[in-house]
């Protein structure tokens, strides 16, 4: 066991929540240190929107513009059902003179992570990994068992811990914070695939069917596309490990899409959980750690972000003799009312769309019309609206 390190701020999770929580404190002068298990940084990923809302803060750390010139905007979403056109929303009509960010973008979330890696490089703070929390204590400081890459064991001080670690949080485990929700029935799978067709004109596609339904995100480079859709439980009955050959889908079968090449796949189930504190002592979770949900809306990535900027300005203040602890209060109450709302809002609009019910068919195919398929800001979430029209429809921010 290695002499104690110290730190203001130990990060635990370098995703995409841990890596903005980290640049943000660096940047307002707070020491930190960011560890991660895993070996190297992901190389693909599910996570794709980012919103105008994060663009605006990413300007504060003169990161907006240079994310929004790597992405892709998405100009437009599209919702099919049984072949027929049933919606158009244009983002850009409703970003217009709001945000410099009229539009949200296409990032990948592995593109993403290497960007801030980058970028808390060039503020002299490198992800330590594969470095495992092993074990944490808090009285007036938090004391950390570690892993080290080289296998050994050491032990870090620091003024606070944050666990950015996932769904699976070893933070969350240790604190012993519930994790209460559910996991929706189907098994969906996720592809980066090259594909032509009418749909290859860079907007956003949803296609809706009896059983099943079919996102299309444009990647940066054209002809690429990312995937999202239900497995039938046909596949799922005939093969213990599914490949993108046994998807064949009611969408695929109508969507002008043709996929020529499918460069990686996976399946995966979604659940909605939140955690029951996102406060506990000098620790907080953040992100995943925190909250899960369904993808509807883009929100997910976002939203982490969204804690690590909310407890980062106020972890800086603090350490820095600015404000009193007691600000640190606020950072709970705020999240998780927002978690909690953003949970119960895709939850429902998920399982408009997915579920296989009588009732959910009827206002999936029938009635089902969306205000926004992928919300224009991130704390402005409307989720999903239902009303009886059979005629298609072109959604402008006029229509708000």
């Amino acid at each position: 066991m290695s002499a104690n390190a110290e730190t203001d701020v130990l990060i635990i999770g370098a995703g995409p929540t841990g890596l903005v929580l980290a640049l943000w404190l660096a940047h307002m002068g707070v020491r930190v240190r960011i560890i991660d298990k895993t070996a190297e940084p992901g190389t693909t990923s599910r996570a794709l929107a980012v919103q105008a809302r994060t663009l605006e803060l990413y300007d504060q750390l003169g990161l907006g513009k240079i994310v929004s010139g790597r992405s892709r905007p998405a100009r437009a979403a599209n919702l099919w059902v049984t072949g027929k056109r049933r919606a158009h929303l244009a983002f850009g009509d409703m970003g217009a003179g709001i945000s410099p960010y009229p539009d949200p973008v296409i990032f990948p979330q592995d593109e993403h992570e290497r960007l801030l890696i980058e970028h808390l490089a060039k503020l002299g703070v490198q992800v330590e990994r594969p470095a495992e929390l092993l074990h944490f204590e808090m009285s007036d400081r938090v004391m950390a068992r570690i892993r080290r890459p080289d296998g050994t064991e050491e032990r870090c001080r620091a003024a606070y811990i944050a666990g950015c670690d996932g769904a699976h949080s070893k933070v969350r485990e240790l604190l012993k914070i519930g994790f209460a929700g559910g996991t929706y029935e189907h098994i969906f799978y996720v592809a980066d695939a090259e594909a032509t067709g009418s749909l290859m004109n860079g907007e956003i596609h949803v296609g809706l069917d009896k059983s099943d339904f079919l996102a299309l995100f444009p990647l940066r480079d054209d002809g690429r596309v990312r995937l999202v859709g239900t497995v039938s439980d046909q596949a799922l009955t005939q093969r213990k490990t599914l490949t993108w050959d046994d998807i064949k889908t009611l969408v695929m079968g109508w969507m002008p899409l043709k996929v020529t090449r499918v460069n990686w796949f996976s399946t995966y189930h979604v659940h909605h959980r939140v955690a029951d504190h996102f406060r506990k002592g000098l620790a907080f979770l953040l992100g995943d750690a925190a909250h899960i949900h369904s993808p509807v809306g883009g929100q997910g990535m976002n939203t982490g972000i969204g804690d690590a900027v909310n407890l980062a300005w106020k972890l800086a203040w603090v350490l820095q003799g600015r404000a009193d602890e007691s600000i640190l209060q606020s950072y709970e109450p705020e999240r998780i009312a927002f978690a909690r709302r953003l949970v119960k809002t895709t939850d429902q609009a998920f399982t408009a769309v997915t579920s296989s019910g009588p009732i959910a068919r009827f206002l999936r195919l029938d009635s089902f019309r969306p205000c926004c398929l992928c919300c224009f800001r991130s704390d402005q979430c409307v989720g999903f609206f239902i009303a009886r029209s059979r005629k298609p429809t072109s959604i402008t921010a006029a229509a708000f």
